[in-house]
């Protein structure tokens, strides 16, 4: 069977690894345990819909979600016992169908409630199809590539969260020390993270300024999670992760403050002046532009060098679509570990759901959208997947790339001469659905590295992220159009005023609560308003003209802030006015291109230029004990076959990922505080976690963490 592999590559199909014949699959191509089975699908939909919900509130509340692959794949060991033979490839198929529903939620929160914002309303059937089509486009993209980016990258792309599903599957069949390891972490990473989101112990965030450095700040988030992400992927990535980060909060950010506090008015895009702006607000308006700058130029360096090996799989695939296989094509398709979906299924899957996106009439989206949408979903599903294998699913800038997207669909409709609200909208739904493809294509890479580094068979585990998808987006759709309706405040006006008839061109209609009927959905600027009503959303009647209700959507103020949302919006409306800061984007333009030059890949140290300092610390916190454990044990640094610390790591994220979902469903139980982030009922030690001991208690917790698992990565217990 190894020899047909390298035959098939010697003759030019150019798909094997450079170390084809070295890798050997957990489950061997001969053997064929159960896999796609009805009892495998059914939980992995469940528990995509349930991780789906609640990352949908996560993301609407803090901006942020958990890569679900790995806890899934800790509850399908611990759920499905094996009926005949192994169950491995069963579990395999669990994780594979429920990893879609949080990849699906990020996106679609990062994105959609975006439309409330430039004045739409959020409706369940355009947010579910924008998921379903995005969905759906990410697995058809992203498996073509299959055998380039999972099997010719071995060894280059890691994928740490998906090399961690692989662990823990292969650690709950073999039982004894290695399941030990796993749920030795996966205690340890519940019990921390319980601490802090639960239980209110630590805070979320340790910061301190730096003395003489006016604007620089160091600290780190209390994320046991990050710590396992950072160990897997290794010192040298961890290492330029923090040093983006670094660069921002020590040079890029004391600058701002140095050279623009003089002024005493606001510097746009900030709506304040930079005297008044602390570090994190700095950030937010000024370094997150450049981050995303960094990220779209480092990723479309990663992309033109990765082009040959692209064209190299595109083009076998297109000979087989179109000549048939050749002899040596037809027996390796016949290895079960080699069997993907055909060719054509892909092709006619795209365009049709190319075709059905611009045929649909509540998409509003014209031909040339539709074809935006399938150019700009692979190239940067491309992109998504390569980030995904470098530093992790956690740390992949999915708000950043879609910047990038939305940049290039604005810039091309300013240049054909389409303005107007309309074409903020297509731009935006072109937007979202490319974040949701090219989010799921992220995800969808690091099942296919389970998949690989179990030896499971590729059509399957395809076929199972679809079905993901089709059970997931309902959720994720209904989660967030509910999660809107139960935080949207309407009330009465006491006089209604008269609204402009062409300001009610091109608006929906919603059913007003207090009395059923059905007004147009408007957003009114502040200069055609009379009287003292501010801005924002009015009720009016479409038949008169009469504004009854003013409204404030839920997703946008009280818990349910969107920051990510808010952000596209923001670039949406800057873009298409001209307020965009171009200056501060080609300043990441700049740092991209200047660490190419150095030899460097730049795309790792981009994202560390996006994230804030505090979300990379722990990535390199995990990457020095992956350091000094390699010395100490005399491994290999950063080796692919390291294992013994894997396990602990994988349980650790396994475990965090768990109680940080749960901890985001506390909110919905009465007297949650949302300005506190917890349940006074539950939060026991919240006192503790406020006060001056709670930043000490978190670095101890943090430094016990990488010592304990600093320990547990020795071959051998002691």
């Amino acid at each position: 069977m190894r020899d047909l592999a390298a035959t098939f590559h010697a003759q030019g199909g150019g798909l094997n690894p450079p170390d084809a014949n070295s890798f050997a699959p957990h489950v061997p191509a001969h053997e064929s345990p159960p896999e796609l089975t009805a009892r495998a699908l059914i939980l992995g939909a469940v528990l995509g819909i349930v991780f789906g919900a609640a990352s949908t509130y996560l993301a609407l509340r803090v901006g942020l979600t958990v890569s679900a692959s790995v806890p899934i794949a800790v509850l399908a060991v611990w759920a499905l016992r094996p009926k005949r033979g192994r169950a491995i490839l069963e579990h395999n198929i669990v994780q594979t169908t429920g990893s879609a529903g949080e990849s699906v939620a990020a996106a679609v929160v990062f994105t959609v409630p975006a439309l409330i914002f430039l004045g739409w309303p959020l409706q369940i059937g355009v947010t579910t199809m924008i998921a379903l089509t995005g969905g759906l486009l990410g697995v058809l993209m992203i498996v073509p590539l299959r055998r380039y980016l999972i099997v010719k990258e071995h060894g280059i792309l890691r994928y740490p969260e998906g090399r961690a599903a692989a662990e823990i599957l292969i650690a709950g069949e073999k039982g004894g020390t290695c399941v030990r390891k796993v749920f030795a972490g996966l205690g340890v990473g519940a019990t921390l993270k319980a601490l802090q989101a639960v239980l209110g112990a630590v805070p979320v965030t340790i910061s301190s300024s730096v003395r003489g450095l006016r604007g620089a700040s160091v600290g780190t988030d209390f994320a046991p999670e990050l710590v396992g992400v950072g160990y897997i992927l290794g010192w040298r990535t961890s290492v330029l992760m923090v040093g983006g980060s670094l660069l921002a909060s020590f040079i890029l950010i004391p600058m701002i403050v140095l050279f623009g506090s003089p002024f005493e008015g606001a510097i746009p895009p900030a709506v304040e002046p930079i005297a008044s702006l602390g570090p994190d607000d700095i950030w937010a308006s000024y370094v997150r532009h450049i981050g995303a700058g960094a990220v779209a130029t480092g990723g479309l360096f990663a992309l033109v060098r990765a082009l040959p090996s692209i064209a190299s799989a595109l083009w076998a695939s297109w000979r087989s679509l179109m000549r048939g296989a050749s002899a040596a094509q037809a027996q390796i398709a016949q290895v079960r570990t080699d069997r993907d979906t055909r060719a054509w299924v892909l092709v006619l899957g795209s365009l049709g759901l190319v075709a059905l996106i611009w045929a649909l009439p509540m998409l509003h989206v014209t031909l040339l959208g539709a074809l935006l949408i399938l150019a700009l979903g692979f190239v940067f599903s491309v992109v998504s997947s390569r980030i995904t294998g470098e530093v992790g699913s956690s740390s992949c800038p999915l708000s950043g790339m879609t910047i990038g997207v939305l940049m290039a669909v604005c810039g091309i409709f300013l240049a054909l001469g389409s303005s107007g609200s309309g074409i903020a909208r297509l731009a935006l739904v072109i937007g979202a659905i490319v974040c949701i493809a090219i989010s799921n294509a992220g995800t969808c890479s690091q099942d296919l590295k389970t998949g690989y580094l179990l030896g499971a068979t590729p059509s399957k585990q395809q076929f199972a992220l679809l079905v993901g998808v089709l059970t997931s987006v309902l959720a994720v759709g209904w989660t967030a159009y509910l999660l809107n309706e139960a935080e949207t405040v309407e009330r009465r006006l006491e006089q209604p005023f008269q609204v402009d008839r062409a300001a009610l061109q091109g608006t929906e209609l919603v059913t007003a609560r207090e009395n059923g009927a059905r007004y147009a959905y408007v957003r009114l600027e502040q200069g055609s308003l009379p009287g003292a009503h501010e801005a924002g959303v009015y009720l009016v009647d479409p038949a008169t003209g009469l504004a009854h209700f003013s409204r404030a959507d839920g997703i946008g103020s009280g818990r349910l802030r969107a920051p990510q949302a808010k952000l596209m919006s923001v670039v949406v409306d800057g873009l298409l006015t001209g307020r965009l800061p171009w200056d501060l984007i080609l300043l990441g333009v700049a740092i991209a291109v200047f660490v190419e030059l150095l030899g460097i890949s730049s795309l790792t140290f981009a994202v560390g230029v996006y994230l804030p300092l505090a979300a990379t610390m722990p990535v390199f916190l995990g990457g020095i004990v992956r350091s000094l454990a390699d010395r100490h044990y005399r491994r290999v640094p950063d080796a692919e076959d390291e294992s013994q610390g894997t396990l602990v790591c994988s349980g650790v994220i396994a475990g965090a990922s768990i109680v940080g979902i749960l901890a985001a469903l506390q909110s919905f139980l009465p007297g949650f505080d949302s300005e506190l982030g917890l349940h006074p009922r539950l939060a026991l030690l919240a006192e503790l976690g406020e006060g001056a001991k709670g930043p000490w208690l978190a670095l101890a917790g943090l430094a016990g963490l990488c010592a304990w698992i600093f320990r547990k990565a020795a071959h051998k217990e002691s």
